[in-house]
């Protein structure tokens, strides 16, 4: 998506490994710091002076659209291609498992997934639709509760990575996104 900031010209073989670094440690950064961290701050990480990571990203939002915004789009993805599949409880349930395994241990993406932050308005709502499709199917099937929104799964998804992240750091294992899941299943008698 948002991570093409070259010329027309293709990179010379080190100023691609450069580039290839600068995002290998800001989604390093970004997954323990969060959103806060600074350019001057990835660049000392990287070994590199500030001027080298505004040269391949020339804002703080353009690199953090490039580590963060092909992640939501993979999650787009996947529930677009879950929402045809045979048993569609067991998939939203595992799209919203995968999400919270894979986002949780991500500061940075948390925030964004939360606030809406840095995220374009059109794919805050292909993420909408995606899910509401995913959770009307399950609906339908008999798996997810009538009573749930898609609102109302972005909501608990949101809360469920804040739980995720402070279970993981008081060293619990319980599994957040199984309890979530539990409660958005519709209760045999």
């Amino acid at each position: 998506m948002g991570d093409d900031h070259s010329s027309a010209r293709p990179l010379r073989a080190d100023a691609r490994r450069n580039r290839e670094r600068v995002l290998q440690i800001a989604q390093e950064a970004l997954a323990s710091d969060g959103l806060t961290i600074s350019f001057d701050e990835i660049a000392q990480r990287a070994g590199f002076g500030v001027g080298t990571v505004y040269r391949h990203f020339p804002t703080k939002e353009a690199l953090f659209e490039a580590v963060l915004l092909g992640r939501i789009e993979r999650f787009v993805a996947d529930a677009r291609a879950l929402a045809t599949a045979e048993d569609p409880g067991k998939a939203f349930f595992a799209w919203f498992a995968k999400v919270v395994e894979q986002a949780s241990g991500n500061q940075a993406l948390c925030d964004m997934l939360d606030s809406g932050a840095g995220m374009k308005v059109s794919l805050q709502d292909d993420l909408g639709r995606a899910v509401a499709r995913l959770l009307v199917r399950a609906q339908r099937a008999g798996a997810a509760r009538g009573d749930l929104a898609g609102e109302d799964v972005l909501d608990l998804l949101r809360g469920c990575l804040v739980a995720e992240r402070r279970a993981r750091a008081r060293g619990a294992s319980v599994r957040m996104a199984d309890v979530i899941c539990d409660g958005m299943r519709v209760k045999r008698a």
